[in-house]
Protein backbone atom coordinates (compact mmCIF):
# COMPACT_ATOMS: atom_id res chain seq x y z
CA UNK A 1 0.00 0.00 0.00
CA UNK A 2 1.41 3.34 -1.03
CA UNK A 3 1.78 6.29 1.28
CA UNK A 4 -1.19 8.65 0.84
CA UNK A 5 -1.92 11.95 2.57
CA UNK A 6 -5.43 12.90 3.58
CA UNK A 7 -6.34 14.95 0.52
CA UNK A 8 -9.96 13.81 0.61
CA UNK A 9 -10.53 15.57 3.94
CA UNK A 10 -12.48 18.77 3.45
CA UNK A 11 -10.99 21.87 5.08
CA UNK A 12 -12.61 22.50 8.44
CA UNK A 13 -15.40 25.08 8.14
CA UNK A 14 -14.68 28.20 10.20
CA UNK A 15 -17.07 28.72 13.08
CA UNK A 16 -17.00 32.52 12.79
CA UNK A 17 -17.15 35.05 9.97
CA UNK A 18 -14.43 37.66 10.51
CA UNK A 19 -14.75 41.15 9.03
CA UNK A 20 -12.17 43.92 9.23
CA UNK A 21 -13.99 47.21 9.81
CA UNK A 22 -11.06 49.64 9.96
CA UNK A 23 -7.30 49.61 10.08
CA UNK A 24 -5.63 52.73 11.51
CA UNK A 25 -1.95 53.55 11.11
CA UNK A 26 -0.39 55.82 13.69
CA UNK A 27 3.17 57.08 13.79
CA UNK A 28 5.40 58.20 16.60
CA UNK A 29 8.43 60.29 15.76
CA UNK A 30 11.51 59.03 17.57
CA UNK A 31 15.20 59.88 17.31
CA UNK A 32 15.79 57.51 14.38
CA UNK A 33 12.68 58.51 12.39
CA UNK A 34 9.04 57.50 12.48
CA UNK A 35 7.82 54.38 14.24
CA UNK A 36 4.56 53.00 12.82
CA UNK A 37 1.88 51.22 14.83
CA UNK A 38 -1.46 49.77 13.74
CA UNK A 39 -4.91 49.52 15.30
CA UNK A 40 -7.42 47.05 13.82
CA UNK A 41 -11.16 46.98 14.50
CA UNK A 42 -12.83 43.70 13.57
CA UNK A 43 -16.26 42.13 13.92
CA UNK A 44 -16.83 38.38 14.25
CA UNK A 45 -20.12 36.49 14.11
CA UNK A 46 -21.49 33.00 13.55
CA UNK A 47 -24.34 34.23 11.28
CA UNK A 48 -26.80 32.60 13.68
CA UNK A 49 -27.35 35.54 16.00
CA UNK A 50 -24.05 35.83 17.90
CA UNK A 51 -21.72 38.74 17.16
CA UNK A 52 -18.80 40.53 18.83
CA UNK A 53 -16.22 43.24 18.13
CA UNK A 54 -12.60 43.74 19.12
CA UNK A 55 -9.91 46.40 18.86
CA UNK A 56 -6.31 45.23 18.64
CA UNK A 57 -3.12 47.29 18.53
CA UNK A 58 0.35 46.17 17.51
CA UNK A 59 3.46 47.20 15.58
CA UNK A 60 2.52 45.13 12.51
CA UNK A 61 -0.79 44.73 10.68
CA UNK A 62 -1.25 40.95 10.94
CA UNK A 63 -0.60 40.93 14.69
CA UNK A 64 -3.08 43.79 15.26
CA UNK A 65 -5.77 41.95 13.25
CA UNK A 66 -5.09 38.70 15.13
CA UNK A 67 -5.39 40.47 18.50
CA UNK A 68 -8.63 42.19 17.52
CA UNK A 69 -10.20 38.90 16.34
CA UNK A 70 -9.25 37.22 19.63
CA UNK A 71 -10.84 40.08 21.61
CA UNK A 72 -13.96 39.96 19.44
CA UNK A 73 -14.40 36.24 20.08
CA UNK A 74 -14.18 36.89 23.83
CA UNK A 75 -17.09 39.37 23.98
CA UNK A 76 -19.88 37.87 21.88
CA UNK A 77 -23.50 38.94 22.41
CA UNK A 78 -26.76 37.49 21.12
CA UNK A 79 -28.91 39.38 18.62
CA UNK A 80 -32.61 38.51 18.96
CA UNK A 81 -33.84 38.10 15.37
CA UNK A 82 -37.14 37.11 13.82
CA UNK A 83 -37.18 35.96 10.17
CA UNK A 84 -33.82 37.60 9.43
CA UNK A 85 -34.75 41.01 10.83
CA UNK A 86 -34.97 42.77 14.19
CA UNK A 87 -38.03 42.50 16.46
CA UNK A 88 -38.46 46.29 16.81
CA UNK A 89 -36.93 49.70 16.08
CA UNK A 90 -34.12 50.87 18.39
CA UNK A 91 -31.59 53.68 18.76
CA UNK A 92 -28.14 52.94 20.18
CA UNK A 93 -25.88 55.66 21.55
CA UNK A 94 -22.20 55.85 22.36
CA UNK A 95 -20.62 59.26 23.04
CA UNK A 96 -21.57 61.45 20.05
CA UNK A 97 -22.52 58.55 17.74
CA UNK A 98 -26.09 57.36 17.36
CA UNK A 99 -27.29 54.43 15.29
CA UNK A 100 -30.93 53.87 14.35
CA UNK A 101 -31.81 50.25 13.53
CA UNK A 102 -35.17 49.42 11.95
CA UNK A 103 -36.70 46.08 10.98
CA UNK A 104 -37.43 45.60 7.28
CA UNK A 105 -39.65 43.24 5.28
CA UNK A 106 -38.02 40.28 3.56
CA UNK A 107 -36.28 41.07 0.30
CA UNK A 108 -35.11 44.49 1.45
CA UNK A 109 -31.52 43.45 2.21
CA UNK A 110 -29.17 45.23 4.56
CA UNK A 111 -29.46 48.98 4.02
CA UNK A 112 -26.66 50.30 6.21
CA UNK A 113 -23.26 51.97 6.17
CA UNK A 114 -20.07 49.93 6.11
CA UNK A 115 -19.59 49.47 9.85
CA UNK A 116 -23.23 48.62 10.67
CA UNK A 117 -23.43 46.40 7.56
CA UNK A 118 -20.39 44.38 8.71
CA UNK A 119 -21.98 43.79 12.13
CA UNK A 120 -25.37 42.78 10.72
CA UNK A 121 -23.87 40.45 8.10
CA UNK A 122 -21.73 38.78 10.80
CA UNK A 123 -24.83 38.40 13.00
CA UNK A 124 -26.72 36.74 10.14
CA UNK A 125 -29.39 39.39 9.60
CA UNK A 126 -30.79 39.59 6.06
CA UNK A 127 -33.24 42.52 6.12
CA UNK A 128 -32.46 45.67 8.09
CA UNK A 129 -32.58 49.43 7.60
CA UNK A 130 -30.22 51.67 9.53
CA UNK A 131 -29.09 55.25 9.77
CA UNK A 132 -25.95 56.51 11.42
CA UNK A 133 -26.49 59.83 13.22
CA UNK A 134 -23.85 62.08 14.73
CA UNK A 135 -20.18 61.12 14.73
CA UNK A 136 -19.08 58.69 12.02
CA UNK A 137 -15.98 57.47 13.86
CA UNK A 138 -15.84 53.73 13.15
CA UNK A 139 -15.13 52.66 16.74
CA UNK A 140 -17.94 54.82 18.13
CA UNK A 141 -20.43 53.64 15.48
CA UNK A 142 -19.60 50.00 16.29
CA UNK A 143 -20.08 50.63 20.01
CA UNK A 144 -23.36 52.49 19.38
CA UNK A 145 -24.59 49.57 17.24
CA UNK A 146 -23.71 47.09 19.98
CA UNK A 147 -25.51 49.34 22.49
CA UNK A 148 -28.63 49.14 20.30
CA UNK A 149 -28.33 45.36 19.91
CA UNK A 150 -27.94 44.87 23.66
CA UNK A 151 -31.15 46.89 24.28
CA UNK A 152 -33.22 44.76 21.87
CA UNK A 153 -35.92 42.60 23.46
CA UNK A 154 -37.24 39.38 21.99
CA UNK A 155 -40.91 38.41 22.12
CA UNK A 156 -40.36 35.74 24.81
CA UNK A 157 -38.77 38.26 27.18
CA UNK A 158 -41.60 40.79 26.65
CA UNK A 159 -44.26 38.12 27.23
CA UNK A 160 -42.52 36.94 30.40
CA UNK A 161 -42.28 40.50 31.75
CA UNK A 162 -45.98 41.05 31.16
CA UNK A 163 -46.91 37.66 32.64
CA UNK A 164 -48.49 36.42 29.42
CA UNK A 165 -47.87 33.65 26.91
CA UNK A 166 -46.60 34.28 23.39
CA UNK A 167 -50.05 33.44 21.95
CA UNK A 168 -51.72 36.06 24.16
CA UNK A 169 -49.13 38.64 23.13
CA UNK A 170 -49.52 38.09 19.36
CA UNK A 171 -53.30 37.67 19.54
Amino acid sequence: MEHQKNFDKEPKEKEFVEKLVTLNRTSKTVKGGRRMAFAALTVVGDQKGRVGYGLGKANDVSEAIKKSIDKAKRNLINVPMKNGTLPHEIIGKYKSSEVLLKPACSGTGIIAGGTVRAIMEAAGATDIQSKSLGSSSAVNVVRATFDAISKLMDAKKVAANRGKTLDELWG
